[in-house]
């Protein structure tokens, strides 16, 4: 498609990383003249609107309550109308930049004829490290809270909730690891892998529904590789087609547009109309009391979801790299680029610092979720969530860097 051409001298952004990779000539073309190949604006734009959006919507959903022996964690979001911001949910915007900084440095390895092999072990080892770091500092943050007598229910609550996140690592590893395999099923079926990829966790949600019984039940937990794969898989057929161009025929442009404004439209409605008819909950996110939750593991409405936030992502290419790529925008995108991994790691602790020193240090009860005091304490709260967080980036960023 014209939308997702691109110039012939294109290069691959690494999941994380500040420093550019190597460039990716097209398959049998000559090579590139520069050895400094600049990297896709788009792709770190993406990138960086799924890592805002994920600390945002974590730092609204904070709501808890002490009582002196029993800390009481909620979702602020599961009042009111919070669930509509539910589906402002970033994850697919992670996982298409992911899908296509993976597809970048998998065309530069294919061209090189290296193995991928070695390419995942040193994308887990650059992993590892700042993982390493935010484990190690939260068994020492356990034992100090412990020994200076912060109430041991409100510790380990904490520590409980602190590690939730790496589960996007570990999809992200496994994803990552069959790119390979999803590279050739693009090249090969174009759209109809895509399809593909999408009516696998339809179906299987589906099956977890539709027929009763904890097998199939049990089978649902397959959609957190999945449904996530959608996105990956879409990132990774955007590289490709930035590393090999196809010539698009005339109009096309203008009709892939329409082509993406309208997936976007139907796949909300589609989205909408299984919450509306099925047995899935209003929020796109996990809420308590709910009976069932949306994420965990993700069902048809997130895969709904996440093509359409894909077909606007797309949709809105040119406008995205041309604010990560120029002016104020270029300095910010460039600074969660060389900072997402910690960002995503610490930004729940930064949180819980603030909302622990509130309740357990200075007594007080937070405001009353989606009341008129809790709006107006929204940019206190969220100055200091973001200080702490810029604490703890100066203090375990250097994890980030490379060798």
């Amino acid at each position: 498609m014209a939308v997702l051409d691109a110039p012939a001298a294109s290069t691959a952004p690494p999941p994380r990383r500040p420093a550019p990779p190597a460039a990716h000539p097209r398959p049998g073309g000559p090579p590139p003249v520069s050895r400094r190949p600049r990297r896709d604006p788009f792709v770190d734009a993406v990138r960086a609107l799924g890592t805002v959006g994920v600390v945002l919507l974590h730092w609204l959903m904070a709501e808890a309550a002490w009582d002196g022996r029993t800390l009481a964690v909620g979702n602020a979001l599961g009042h009111g109308a919070g669930w509509l911001l539910t589906w402002l949910q970033p994850l697919p915007l992670l996982f298409l930049a992911a899908g296509a900084a993976a597809g970048y440095q998998h065309a530069a390895t294919a061209a090189r004829g290296s193995g991928w092999a070695r390419v995942v072990a040193a994308q887990l080892a650059s992993v590892a490290r700042p993982v390493g770091a935010f484990a190690a500092a939260w068994a020492a943050a356990v034992a100090v809270l412990l020994a200076v007598g912060v109430p041991d229910a409100a510790v380990w609550r904490m520590a409980r909730m602190a590690p939730q996140l790496l589960w996007f690592l570990a999809v992200w590893a496994v994803l990552v690891a069959l790119t390979p395999v999803l590279r050739a099923a693009w090249r090969r079926w174009r759209w109809g892998a895509l399809a593909v990829a999408v009516a696998l966790p339809l179906a299987l949600d589906a099956l977890r529904f539709g027929v009763p019984g904890e097998a199939t039940a049990v089978l649902g937990w397959g959609n957190v590789v999945l449904a996530w794969a959608v996105p990956f898989l879409a990132g990774v057929a955007y590289a490709d087609e930035r590393v090999a161009p196809r010539r698009p025929a005339a109009g096309t442009a203008r009709g892939a547009r329409w082509l993406l404004a309208g997936g976007a439209v139907a796949a909300l409605a589609v989205a909408a109309v299984l919450v509306a008819v099925g047995p899935y909950p209003a929020s796109l996110v996990g809420m308590p009391g709910d009976a069932v939750s949306n994420l965990g593991p993700p069902t048809a409405p997130v895969v709904a979801h996440a093509v359409a936030l894909v077909c606007l992502a797309l949709l809105a290419r040119e406008a995205l790299a041309r604010r990560a790529g120029e002016g104020p925008g270029r300095q910010v995108v460039a600074a969660l680029a060389r900072r997402s991994m910690t960002v995503y790691l610490w930004h729940l602790t930064a949180m819980f610092v603030v909302v622990g020193v509130v309740l357990l240090g200075l007594g007080q009860r937070l405001p009353e979720a989606w009341g008129a005091d809790w709006w107006s304490s929204r940019p206190a709260w969220f100055a200091g969530y973001l200080l702490v967080l810029l604490a703890l980036l100066r203090l375990f960023g250097r994890f980030e860097d490379r060798r």
